[in-house]
Formats: structure tokens, C-alpha cells, sequence
């Protein structure tokens, strides 16, 4: 990886390299921004980068506010506030800066203020895409125009989601304390600026627990069930640089070399999973709402279980996956070793129930919801509500299918 700045356009504009974020200003100006709602956590609202920003911004006649009503794993009401701040600051732009909460609650913000339809209905099989033929008619006199939506420039401070280069954002419904995937084309990032230099700060176990989440990311993507050339090549790149760079990271927190290479992983992981995802992720997010477990944790947990569940379907992309990633024996138990071996060494545990004390009645209500989720679909083996069940307990003891 160069340690240059460089700019590319695929899938959104990004621009990359050390000290990135000194172009904020520039990037407004470029997308006619005069006067944004930076979005962030509470945490990082106070943190020296923030304020820097929207010092910086200021000097160029940018006038920037701050909303940070928003936590992990957030909620449909953070959206909902911070729409309510967007338009009565008269805001004409989006900056989304820090981790992928951040990131998923500014691209939200962005997309519902265009809209007179509730958020939920832009969900993956919500009413609109059923409703809809998208390209032909948008009824825009009922919904609003997507079209419409302000521009969002993404700032990443964790190496994890690829919420910058993707179309989607993860919420929790709290009305039912259901996680939903938000989907629109309109979604993504006008422009994107991977900083390495701003995720120094990130602590071991966030640099681990993202990281692995863009493992997830490139890995199910790779894994999915529908044909996508392209995701794969991005995905089969994605994890060489994570294989080579993820446990730098975790060790040496001010490489700015590794810190480079995992913000450009995760984003790869981003583009490629608009192939699809899978069960990693369908058992996550039921865990992420109801017991508000890390997303990257929880996805770096029910890898192992996942991958063995799904073996007779996947065996022999995992042996090409293994050739490229050169592990010393090209074929499918070497990456479960792999896996299990990398989980150890950045200190993710084993077990779910390390996390969370999760009783088989939670198993019960927890197994429908990932049977429901949106990414079931494209997970390579076919998923029964037993199964599921099934992986949850298997997750909780520890034990790989055989």
C-alpha cells in the first residue's frame, strides 16, 4: 500500500492517504455543501479530531453542527432526532464521521429527510421495493424524491463495516427491537475520506472486533450463493490484506501501514457484499439488538460455526480461498485452523456464551429473527429454523460442526 494520497472512483469517490481529513473543507466545497450536520457519537464529539474538523470548516466559511444523539447498535429514534436537527438547522449536507454507527445513522438521516415514507419501508423486502419497480416509477408525489437526497461524505475511524463505500445501513427498529438493513442506491456517499492517520487511536480489542467484521464482510461475500465475479475478486484481496495486516494492527496500534491497509480491506468488504451476505451475519444481528453485543464480536464468533455449518456447499471456494491467502495446506480445515488461530491471537472468545448468558428461551425467541433476516437468503446452505437454532447452540458450546 502506498502511504500517498490517492484518489480512485470505484464504487464512490474516495479520497485516501495520510492527513486526509485536512481536505474536509475542500470536499464540501467540491459537493456545494455550505453548511452540514456532522454526525457522530458522543464520545467522539469531544474527541480533538472533531472539533478540529469543524474548526477547519469554519475557517472556509463552513459552517458545521454537531449531532451526536447516537450509540452502538443504533436505534430508528437516533434517526428520527437527528432529521428533526437536519431540518431545523437548515442543514445541506452530511458529514458521517467515526465508527459505522456514525456512519449508518448519517447515511440514514440523509436518505429519511427526503422522504414522506417511514425509514422501515426502505428495508431489504420492505414496502417500497415491493411496491416499486425502482427506475421506472419512484410515485415521487408518495414517497418523496430519493433523488433529492443531500450529499454525505463518510469518514471512517474504525476498519470495520465499509459503511463509507456501501448503499446500506444497519438500524434497530426499537419499536420492535428488530435490527433492519436500510437500504437505497441514494445511500451512498457522495465522497468518502479514508484517513489511516484518524484511526490511531482505536484500542486493541475495537481494532480486533472491527477488523474481523470486515473479514465477515469479504468472507461472506465471497461465500455467497449468487454469481458475482467481481465481489469475489474484491473479496479474495480484501481478506489478503487482512490476513497480512490485521494482527499488526491490533499489536502495533501506530503502524500507519497496517492501519492503511485494514481501512482499505474494509471498504472492499463494503463493495464486495453487494453480492450478498449470510448466516454470520443473520445470527449477529438478532444478538446486536437484544443483548447489544458488538456487531464485529458477535460476526468474528459465529464464523467458525457458520463456515463448518455450511461446508458441503462452500469446501471448494475455501480451498481456492486458502491458496490465495498461501496457507501451508491449501483445503478447508488449514482456513478453520486459520481462523481459530487468528480469533486467538487478537483475543476474540470462543464462545458466544463468553458474551452473553443466553438461555434457550432466548435461543427460541433469537431463531425465528435470524431465520427473518435479510441475509438468510443468500447464505450458501439452505437455513431451517432448526438449523438456526442449532448454530446458536453450537455457538454457545463451542463446538464446530463436524
Amino acid at each position: 500500500m502506498t502511504t500517498n494520497k490517492e484518489n480512485w472512483g470505484y464504487p464512490n469517490t474516495v479520497w485516501f492517504g495520510n492527513g486526509r481529513i485536512r481536505d474536509l473543507a475542500k470536499a464540501c466545497k467540491h459537493l456545494n455543501i455550505k453548511k452540514p450536520l456532522l454526525v457522530t457519537d458522543k464520545d467522539l464529539a469531544k474527541n480533538e479530531m472533531i472539533l478540529n474538523a469543524v474548526e477547519s470548516n469554519k475557517k472556509d466559511s463552513i459552517t458545521t453542527e454537531i449531532f451526536s444523539d447516537l450509540k452502538g447498535n443504533p436505534l430508528g429514534s437516533h434517526v428520527e432526532n437527528g432529521v428533526e436537527k437536519f431540518k431545523n438547522g437548515n442543514h445541506d449536507g452530511i458529514i458521517a464521521f467515526g465508527g459505522g454507527s456514525s456512519l449508518d445513522v448519517g447515511k440514514s438521516i440523509a436518505l429519511q429527510e427526503s422522504l414522506k415514507r417511514p425509514l422501515w419501508d426502505f428495508t431489504d423486502g420492505g414496502s417500497f421495493w415491493k411496491e416499486n419497480n425502482y427506475g421506472k416509477s419512484m410515485a415521487v408525489n408518495r414517497i418523496g424524491n430519493p433523488d433529492n437526497i443531500k450529499p454525505i461524505i463518510a469518514i471512517p475511524t474504525t476498519a470495520g463495516t465499509g459503511s463509507e463505500t456501501s448503499r446500506a445501513a444497519a438500524i434497530i427498529n426499537d419499536k420492535i427491537n428488530v435490527k433492519k438493513i436500510v437500504f437505497h442506491p441514494r445511500m451512498l456517499p457522495a465522497l468518502t475520506i479514508l484517513d489511516p492517520q484518524l484511526t490511531l487511536g482505536l484500542p486493541p480489542f475495537l481494532t480486533a472486533a472491527t477488523g474481523m467484521d470486515a473479514l465477515a464482510h469479504n468472507l461472506e461475500a465471497y461465500c455467497a450463493s449468487n454469481y458475482h465475479p467481481m465481489a469475489d475478486g474484491i473479496a479474495l484481496e480484501g481478506m489478503w490484506l487482512i490476513k497480512k495486516w490485521l494482527t499488526i494492527a491490533v499489536n502495533e496500534g501506530e503502524n500507519l501501514e497496517a492501519r492503511g491497509n485494514m481501512l482499505t480491506a474494509s471498504s472492499m468488504g463494503a463493495a464486495a457484499f453487494q453480492k450478498g451476505l449470510g448466516a454470520i451475519h443473520s445470527l449477529s444481528h438478532p444478538v446486536n439488538s437484544v443483548f447489544n453485543i458488538h456487531h464485529g464480536l458477535s460476526n468474528a464468533i459465529f464464523m467458525p460455526y457458520v463456515l463448518t455449518f455450511n461446508r458441503s456447499e462452500i469446501e471448494n471456494k475455501i480451498v481456492k480461498l486458502s491458496e490465495y491467502l498461501e496457507l501451508k495446506n491449501a483445503s478447508f480445515n488449514s482456513f478453520i485452523d486459520w481462523v481459530l488461530d487468528l480469533r486467538d491471537k487478537i483475543k476474540i472468545p470462543h464462545k458466544l456464551s463468553e458474551c452473553a448468558k443466553i438461555t434457550d428461551k432466548d435461543i427460541e425467541k433469537l431463531s425465528p429473527m435470524a431465520l427473518n433476516d435479510p441475509c438468510t437468503p443468500e447464505n450458501p446452505k439452505k437455513t431451517t429454523l432448526n438449523d438456526m437454532k442449532s448454530m446458536y447452540q453450537h455457538s454457545i458450546e463451542g463446538k464446530l460442526f463436524n
